[in-house]
């Protein structure tokens, strides 16, 4: 009973803690420009569907563009250090830098030298999604069963035999749960790239601008109608990845 019970429980949480507020809001009689109810936010989203959605479209465009680019520079990094330790010396310390500077940062200078916004956003956001790819496909063609490889090469296979038929089936694991990390972050940098974009984002303005601009014009509901936005953006991210790792995979994965 208390199994089935389970997967409802984050519902009753959310239930529970969106009726409080709603009490808080009413019994103290908070005006909405400091902290609107629920239901205020409820109907901002329905009734500024016509900003917002357009808004959440092109956030998820460059979130998506940049997954998939983070995804091709990630595993195609990888496939060179796994194929030379020099490359890897050399490099992998780079990787690292980009993962530790904050893209807040790095923003601006990408605003700079990539005059098209849409690029400097996607440039933004795929640096935040990059280094979980790498890593842990890095890590996936690195565990591959020495056994099988040593069975690969007394059958003659090729350097890149061994990675297309052994390595790569072997860190598909490993890829699929750094691009489910990744998909977080590519939503992050992309949200944050719109921050530090502001108004100069012209038609690659998402969310993050509308936020903004409500902010500016203290329309507090709309702001809050964005955010929701973007983290059920979010949500939807993860569980499209996970439900595509079940189903490359073919088994459960959490």
């Amino acid at each position: 009973m208390i199994a089935r019970l389970a997967p409802l429980l984050p519902v009753l949480i959310g239930l529970a803690v969106l009726a409080g507020w709603e009490a808080l809001v009413a019994i103290r009689g908070i005006p909405p420009y400091i902290l609107p109810a629920p239901s205020r936010v409820a109907q901002s989203l329905w009734l500024d569907r016509a900003i917002l959605l357009p808004a959440l479209l092109v956030t998820l465009e460059i979130t998506a563009a940049a997954l998939i680019a983070a995804s091709l520079a990630g595993v195609g990094l990888a496939l060179l250090f796994v194929q030379s330790r020099w490359v890897e010396r050399s490099l992998y310390p780079y990787a690292v830098v980009l993962q530790v500077t904050p893209v807040v940062a790095i923003a601006p200078l990408v605003l700079i030298y990539v005059t098209e916004p849409f690029w400097a956003l996607l440039t933004c956001a795929a640096i935040v999604a990059f280094f979980p790819v790498l890593a842990n496909t890095t890590q996936g063609l690195r565990a591959t069963d020495p056994g099988l490889l040593d069975l690969f090469r007394l059958y003659g296979a090729g350097r890149w035999q061994q990675v297309a038929w052994l390595r790569l089936p072997s860190a598909l694991p490993h890829f699929l749960g750094g691009l489910r990390i990744s998909g977080g972050l590519a939503l992050i940098g992309a949200v944050v790239a719109e921050f530090a974009a502001g108004s100069t984002a012209g038609r690659a303005s998402g969310l993050a601008y509308r936020i903004l601009e409500a902010g500016y014009r203290l329309n507090i509901p709309r702001m809050f109608a964005a955010l929701v936005l973007v983290a059920l953006a979010g949500i939807a991210i993860h569980l499209a990845l996970g439900a595509l790792s079940r189903v490359i995979l073919g088994r459960d994965q959490p």
